[in-house]
C-alpha cells in the first residue's frame, strides 16, 4: 500500500509540473505566514497578485519562443524601450487618443524587434541566445539615444496608472484583468489554432515538421514577431504599472520570464509547454521572492537562496525528455 502511494506521488511529481509549482507556492506562502504572521494582510496579498500578473504578462512572448525551441534574451529591453515610448507619446496628458497611439507604437516597435530576432535566429541560422542578446544590447543603447540619457517624460498620466494599478476591494489589483486577457489570448493561440499546433510540432522536431508540410521557417519568423509584439504590449502595460519609467526599468524581466516559463513545465529544448504553466511558475517565483523579503533576508543571502532553490526547481522540471527523443 505504501509502495503504491509512493509510486503515485512520484508519478505526480514527475508528470505534473503545474500542480507541483502550485503546491510549492502554497507551502512557501504558508511558511512565510507561520514565520511572520504580519505578512498575512490584504496589502501583501495584493502585491503578490500585482507582481505575478506583471511577470505573467512579460513572459507571454517568452513562452511562445521557448516552445518553438528558441529563447528571447531581449524581453526586458523590449519592455523598457516600449515603456519609455509610452511615456513619451502620452506626455502626461489625459488623452484616450494618445493612449491608443502609444499602444500602437509599442506594438510596432515590439514587432520590429521580434522580426530582427527572427531574421538572426531563423533566417541567418545563428544561435538564438546570442542573436537575441545582441539585439537586447542594441535596444538598450537605443533607449539612451531615444531619451538622451535622461527620459524627458518620466511618468504616465494618473488616470492611466490608476487604470492598471487600482485595487478593487482594497486589495485586488486591476492589472490582474490584463494578465487574464493575456492568458486567454495565448492559451487560445497555443491550443485552439493551427498556428499553435504547428508551433509545438516545430519545436518538438523541426525536420519532421518540415517533412509534414509545415513551413517551419515561416512559423518561427512569425513566432518571434508575435513574441516581440507581446513584449511591446507588456512594456505599454508596465509603463502604467510602474508609473515612473527610466532606461532599463524592466531589464530584469528577461531572466525572470525564462525562469517562470521553465518552472511551469515548458522544456528549454522546445516542443512541450503551456502558458498556464508559465502562470504557475510566475506565482512560485514571486511568492519565493516575497517570502524572503518579508523575512527581511539580506539581498546577498536572498540572491543565494533564490539561486539554489531555482536551480533545484529548474533541474527537476526540465529533466523530462522532449517527445522527439
Amino acid at each position: 500500500m505504501k509502495s503504491n502511494t509512493a509510486s503515485k506521488i512520484k508519478t505526480f511529481t514527475k508528470n505534473n509540473q503545474i500542480g507541483m509549482a502550485l503546491i510549492i507556492s502554497a507551502v512557501l506562502f504558508l511558511a512565510t505566514i507561520i514565520l511572520n504572521p504580519k505578512s498575512l494582510n490584504p496589502v501583501a496579498f495584493g502585491s503578490i497578485l500585482s507582481l505575478t500578473s506583471m511577470l505573467l504578462i512579460a513572459a507571454a512572448g517568452q513562452t511562445l519562443v521557448i516552445i518553438s525551441d528558441g529563447i528571447d534574451m531581449s524581453v526586458g529591453a523590449t519592455m523598457s524601450m516600449t515603456a519609455l515610448i509610452t511615456v513619451a507619446v502620452m506626455q502626461g496628458k489625459d488623452s484616450i487618443g494618445l493612449m491608443f497611439a502609444a499602444m500602437a507604437a509599442c506594438l510596432v516597435v515590439g514587432a520590429v524587434i521580434g522580426l530582427c530576432n527572427g531574421i538572426g535566429a531563423v533566417r541567418a541560422g545563428l544561435p538564438p541566445m546570442v542573436v537575441t542578446l545582441y539585439i537586447s544590447n542594441i535596444v538598450t543603447r537605443l533607449q539612451y539615444v531615444f531619451t538622451g540619457g535622461t527620459p524627458e517624460y518620466t511618468s504616465v498620466p494618473d488616470w492611466f496608472r490608476k487604470l492598471i494599478t487600482t485595487r478593487l476591494f482594497g486589495f485586488f489589483p486591476t492589472i490582474v484583468f490584463f494578465a487574464v486577457a493575456f492568458l486567454v489570448v495565448v492559451f487560445f493561440l497555443l491550443s485552439r489554432t493551427r498556428y499553435g499546433q504547428q508551433l509545438t510540432l516545430t519545436g518538438n522536431n523541426n525536420r519532421a515538421a518540415f517533412l509534414t508540410g509545415i513551413k517551419t521557417t515561416k512559423v518561427k519568423m512569425l513566432n518571434y514577431t508575435i513574441a516581440g509584439m507581446l513584449g511591446g504590449l507588456a512594456g505599454f502595460i508596465g509603463a502604467g504599472n510602474s508609473g515612473f519609467i527610466k532606461c532599463g526599468t524592466y531589464d530584469s524581466m528577461t531572466m525572470d520570464s525564462i525562469v517562470a516559463v521553465v518552472i511551469g513545465g515548458t522544456l528549454l529544448s522546445g516542443g512541450k509547454g503551456s502558458y498556464v504553466g508559465t502562470a504557475a511558475g510566475a506565482l512560485l517565483l514571486i511568492i519565493l521572492s516575497n517570502g524572503l523579503a518579508v523575512l527581511q533576508v539580506s539581498d546577498s543571502m536572498k540572491n543565494l537562496i533564490m539561486g539554489v532553490v531555482l536551480i533545484i526547481l529548474l533541474t527537476a522540471y526540465n529533466r523530462a525528455k522532449p517527445v522527439r527523443q
